[in-house]
Parts: C-alpha cells; structure tokens; sequence
C-alpha cells in the first residue's frame, strides 16, 4: 500500500478560502480523499494557538479526524505587526519522514516550499500533491509539485 504524509498550513488555508470562496475548507472531505491515495501514515496540521475557544474546538475536530495538530503561540510584535508562521516546521518534518513514505500531501499555497516539493522528489523520490486556492498558489509551488490539486466546492464546507 502507498504510504502517504500530510502536513496542513492551516493559516494559509483559512485566510485563502475565506478570501477567495467566503467558505471554510472541509477537512473531513479532504481526508477522505486522501485516504483513497493510500495508506495515511502521518497527518499533522500546523496551526498557530491564540487561547481562543473556538480554535480549540477546530483543532479538536481535526484531531478526531486523524490529524495530529501542532501549535505555536501567535505572536503580536511592540510595532503592531505579527508573528507565527510554521514554514521551517513544516519542512523539517517532511524531510524527516521522506524515507519512510511514498507520497507528501501539502496544503499551502506558499510559494516558501517549491523548494520542499523539489526535495522530496529530486533526493528522496517522494511523489507530492499540493492542495490549494487557483489564484492565491504562488505559481513557482505548483510547478515543483508532481501534481496540483485546485481547492474547489468539492473540498469546502
């Protein structure tokens, strides 16, 4: 059975279906195609915590569907402007579990991995899938994943 990692940008995903659709992505239906790929090895979704409530149900409700969540504190800098992004995370991890899997499902849109994808392929022959919105997807991501799957109503609640 082909042995498949996940790895969610869940930031990214949120603020780009909201902009693009004004809908929430379903990551129910989501793993459920996925799951028709093969054999879910490892789901991890990288999130940023504030303490609020209801991100702690969301990320309660992507833990039940498998997904092991990760989080890092959202921080707010003395000139206004924010940190918490999971990129160097995200990548670790997947070069990490590149010789224990087949194929990487990534869901972003941030052009930051093109290199990631390109790795996983060129040194370690790992298949990849990049989930994301049209328009919003830096187009140097696409090209360096082995196939694009488009964010459409098919993937969102």
């Amino acid at each position: 059975m082909t042995r498949i990692a996940i790895f969610v940008d869940v930031q990214n995903i949120y603020y780009t279906t909201r902009q693009v659709f004004g809908r929430q992505f379903n990551y129910r239906a989501f793993w459920q195609a996925a799951s028709e790929l093969g054999d879910i090895v490892l789901a991890t979704a990288y999130a940023i915590d504030r303490g609020d409530s209801q991100q702690q149900k969301f990320q309660d409700a992507l833990r039940h569907i498998g997904f092991d969540v990760k989080l890092k504190p959202y921080i707010q800098r003395g000139d206004g402007s924010a940190k918490g992004d999971w990129d160097v995370g995200i990548t670790i991890d997947a070069l990490l579990c590149a010789e224990a899997v087949d194929r990487v499902i990534l869901l972003s849109g941030d052009g930051d991995f093109d290199l990631l994808l390109h790795t996983l392929r060129e040194r370690y022959q790992v298949y990849s899938y990049l989930f994301s919105v049209p328009g919003l997807t830096a187009h140097s991501l696409i090209a360096s994943a082995d196939e694009w799957v488009s964010i459409d109503d098919s993937l969102l609640q």
